[in-house]
């Protein structure tokens, strides 16, 4: 009788391309899909998306600054960082939650080959608002009274955020093997963030993932002072960090993740070290030049007599300070009618975006200040300083008015707009249309008085041709300080106001 020896069947090698490795992405590509049609991950979009399509024009008009564009796009996608954080932790976790994790060992996946499929999941996702933030500063870009430049480095915080979060969520799984653990990190992290933003300094809150700035001021794109690029390089470096560290807490033993675990350190050292070194004596140097002597940094050019100064980014607005300039000259009478003006940009850039320095008024005569925002209510500003000069006489006699004056001012403001009622609530503190109320333009303000709102109102109403023709008739008069209210509607063919003519101490 022959025995048989039974050997033992040799596991077969595997033979298709790519090994394990075409493996993980397989299990990517599905983790993605499964991601993107998460609840949370489409709510969160379409809120992104929404806000964003709602939000469009709003902020800047027909006429955005790229500089300020780009640092729009990166609060949206916090949003759907915190539900991919949520998401990919509720991925990790599905094995244990189902039981299921004593099944995966006889597949070719080690636990840590899997970590690295959620991780790409997530990165797959940040892609996807990389997008969408490209679309979003595109379609600013494009827009006919666009100018200044955008920054690479700030587009990349919003992709990078959710990026940062996702792997967050990854890394907690990993270490907290509960469900409540992710829920937990978000509401830490967002009081780790409020906390932040309303104590930090100048230095420390570059360690956030956004940053926000306290002023709403536009400044030429080389005085801005952010550290764009290395704080993405920072924000880049810490999510290899926490993406790596969670491969090694998988099991993710090799030499290759220790090596590139020690890369991402040094990134992201780098990068927070040189984003927190603070603005250089060149650039302090430069924003104080802006300030008080613009002129050094600034060219002019001469349109209908007039002249207009502008920093490099914003020559293309010169056209159209000068439409506003002629529309304002051409209902004022006497010499204001041919008076040539000159415009001066004015910034206070001397604190960079961390604060709203108000802007004095120029006592040189006939010149005027405009600032670095156009559209929206900066139009109807703009005008009221024009009017004050030629009015007055100099932007520092026009915002110590108090008399009718006020009343040939503000129809020279809004006189000319299609909409002057409109013009008139938008360029009014109270965007109000009836009492008095302080007037807005680019250096201190313009006080109108009751009375003064009446008689401008009765004017709105009347034909424009009419009304343009007394004002010229009666310029002198209309112009002549202690001129009341009700002699500047008794000149202008309008009823006696009835309210009250007592101007602010």
């Amino acid at each position: 009788m022959t025995a048989v020896v039974e050997k033992p069947v040799q596991p077969s090698a595997r033979t298709e391309p790519g090994g394990a490795w075409a493996a993980v992405l397989a299990l990517a590509l599905l983790e993605t899909r499964r991601l993107l049609t998460r609840l949370p991950v489409i709510i969160a979009f379409l809120v992104y998306v929404g806000w964003t399509v709602w939000r469009d024009g709003k902020a800047w008009g027909d006429f955005p600054a790229l500089q300020d564009a780009d640092r729009a796009t990166q609060g949206a996608p916090t949003l759907v960082g915190l539900a991919v954080l949520l998401c990919v932790n509720h991925a990790a976790l599905r094995s244990r939650r189902h039981g299921t994790e004593r099944h995966f060992a006889v597949l070719v996946l080690q636990p840590w080959r899997r970590t690295v499929a959620h991780a790409l999941s997530a990165l797959a996702v940040a892609l996807l608002v990389a997008v969408c933030v490209a679309a979003q500063f595109g379609r600013e870009a494009l827009r006919p009274g666009a100018i200044g430049q955008g920054s690479v480095g700030e587009l990349l915080v919003g992709p990078l955020t959710v990026l940062l979060l996702g792997l967050a969520g990854l890394l907690i799984a990993g270490l907290v093997r509960s469900a409540l653990a992710a829920p937990l990190l978000v509401v830490f992290s967002l009081f780790l963030f409020l906390f932040f933003w309303g104590t930090s300094d100048a230095a420390n809150r570059w360690l956030l993932p956004i940053v926000t700035e306290a002023s709403s001021n536009t400044l030429p794109s080389d005085l801005m002072g952010r550290p764009a690029a290395w704080h993405a390089l920072y924000l880049a470096g810490l999510a290899l960090c926490v993406g790596l560290v969670a491969v090694l807490v998988a099991g993710g033993r090799k030499p290759l993740v220790s090596a590139g675990l020690a890369g991402a350190v040094a990134m992201t050292l780098a990068g927070g070290v040189a984003q927190t070194r603070g603005d250089s004596p060149e650039l302090v140097r430069a924003r104080e030049r802006a300030t008080v002597n613009p002129e050094q940094a600034q060219s002019c050019v001469r349109r209908d007599g007039s002249t207009y100064c502008a920093f490099p980014e914003w020559g293309p607005r010169v056209d159209d300070w000068a439409r506003v300039v002629d529309r304002v000259r051409s209902l004022a009478g006497g010499g204001a009618h041919e008076r040539d003006v000159a415009v001066r940009q004015r910034i206070e850039a001397r604190y960079g975006l961390s604060g709203d320095g108000a802007l004095a008024p120029l006592e040189r005569p006939h010149e005027v200040t405009v600032g670095t925002r156009w559209g929206g209510n900066r139009v109807p500003e703009f005008s009221a300083a024009v009017a004050g000069v030629l009015v007055a006489g100099s932007e520092k006699a026009s915002t110590s008015m108090c008399d009718g004056r006020m009343v040939t001012v503000m129809w020279l403001t809004v006189g000319w707009e299609s909409d002057p009622l409109a013009a008139l609530r938008r360029v009014r503190l109270d965007d109000s249309v009836t009492g008095s109320a302080l007037v807005l333009q680019p250096t201190d303000g313009l006080y109108m008085t009751d009375a003064q709102t009446e008689v401008l109102r009765e004017l709105l109403d009347r034909p424009r041709g009419e009304v343009t023709a007394r004002v010229k008739a009666h310029w002198d008069e209309l112009t002549a300080p202690k001129v009341t209210a009700a002699r500047a509607a008794e000149l202008l063919g309008v009823k006696a106001p009835k309210g009250d003519d007592k101007c602010l101490d």
